[in-house]
């Protein structure tokens, strides 16, 4: 096995494409997310996180830890320009590239050498790139394998200091002689699929570092977690990891989902959100040229009870009505009395078809086709006219249209939600 399996790893990337356009913020306690005291942090700048604020942590408790912190609503639209950029960047280095999310992708770099140099000296020239290009930097971990090249990349980052971030390796290689001496001292935690469930079971039976869990007969792991999960950590253990780089990923589900400002108990307001929520999912289904078999409905209430609904479709569709319309059904098996907190809408069951849709027995005769075409027609004059130009009637709110649009709410509402 050779290290050339390059995982890159934007640095704060969210915080870090704020701070590029507005870089009189740097050198403060910048995060971005869900602004209002229901919303969640998404990135923190260095500086703030040297205060113990971490992604995923509560608005309102990263508020009480650093009060003086600088809170930004966040930007899909504005970070999804910016990851197509960086993702160009690693497309001249490999064809072979899988985005794992907006700010990191794994890329394998086997068949680039002679082209573009050493693994190394590939992983540099992007780093380089990307800090010409748009004024950030990444971290890169280098390895045979997906898996020890994530692992590698921690060792490469930067870390969080009250004056901005310690600067780390930035680049850490793990050839194949070194892979037991880079694993063994990790705790069980590090390893790909261990949470903190497993990490009990593991310290029950004296297993708390990755040497432990490698030294431990593989049958009494296997008895201990079960054979898929056993098998699983004794290979990650070892290194052992043969996944491929995919290029091509396959889309298997598509949804949008808010947590609001106040708890919503209005049947009919919940009704329209909703429908505003189907309303963008087909838009973006159209967008993608899918359709979608099953309709997911989510809803938490007050008290934080979750509920999960799903109905698959007799035909598949692309249409938000259809979505809206068999999303509210699967309401009605929820009692919403004490307050909604969350909704989500989603497809899944995902297909790519080219030859259109079939009707349904049920769609002969009525409008379903109709509606169709004027949904197309209204994506075309959004894409012209903007967003809010025109919209569903079942998706106006006393505020007018206000489509719900990608990335909107992903973590939770915003102080200017109330206004």
């Amino acid at each position: 096995m050779t290290a050339h399996i390059l995982h890159v790893d934007m640095d704060a990337f969210f915080v870090s494409a704020e701070l590029v356009r507005r870089p009189e913020l740097r050198g403060s306690p910048v995060l971005v997310g869900g602004t209002g005291n229901r919303g969640v942090v998404a990135a923190a700048s260095y500086e703030a996180r040297a205060y113990g604020i971490f992604s995923a942590m509560s608005t309102f408790q990263a508020r009480r830890l650093c009060p003086e912190a600088i809170f930004l609503e966040g930007d899909h639209a504005y970070y999804g320009r910016v990851s197509s950029m960086i993702m160009e960047i690693f497309d001249r280095y490999t064809p072979l590239v899988e985005p794992i999310s907006l700010d990191e992708a794994f890329l394998d770099v086997g068949g680039s050498k002679r082209l573009h140099g050493t693994p190394f000296e590939i992983a540099q020239s992007i780093r380089r790139d990307i800090k010409h290009e748009q004024g950030l930097t990444c971290s890169v971990g280098i390895a045979p394998n997906k898996f020890l090249a994530k692992l590698a990349t921690e060792g490469a980052k930067p870390k969080p200091g009250p004056k901005g971030p310690v600067p780390g390796l930035g680049i850490k290689i793990v050839e194949e002689y070194e892979i037991q001496m880079f694993l063994d001292p990790l705790p069980v935690s590090a390893l790909w699929g261990v949470g903190p469930a497993t990490v009990t079971r593991l310290s029950q039976i004296g297993i708390t570092t990755v040497l432990q869990l490698r030294s431990f007969p593989r049958a009494s792991l296997i008895k201990a977690l079960g054979k898929t999960q056993g098998s699983h950590l004794y290979r990650l253990a070892h290194g052992v990891d043969e996944r491929n780089v995919e290029a091509s990923q396959v889309i298997k589900s598509l949804s949008h989902e808010e947590t609001f400002p106040e708890d919503l108990f209005d049947v009919d307001r919940i009704g329209t959100e909703i429908f505003r929520m189907s309303d963008a999912v087909g838009k973006r289904l159209r967008g993608i040229g899918f359709f979608g078999s099953t309709v997911n409905l989510k809803v938490r209430l007050k008290d934080f009870s979750t509920f999960n609904r799903s109905v698959t479709l007799a035909n598949p569709t692309d249409s938000g009505k259809v979505i809206g319309r068999n999303a509210l059904s699967l309401l009605e098996t929820v009692d919403v009395a004490e307050g909604v907190r969350l909704l989500g809408v989603g497809m899944s069951n995902l297909a790519k078809s080219s030859q259109g849709l079939q009707l349904s027995f049920d769609e002969i005769g009525g409008d379903e086709p109709e509606w169709r075409e004027a949904e197309r027609a209204i994506d075309l004059i959004h894409e012209r006219y903007g967003s809010q130009s025109i919209g569903a009637a079942s998706t106006l709110t006393e505020k007018g249209l206000r489509p719900k649009e990608k990335g909107s709410q992903q973590w939770g509402p915003s102080d200017s939600l109330k206004k």
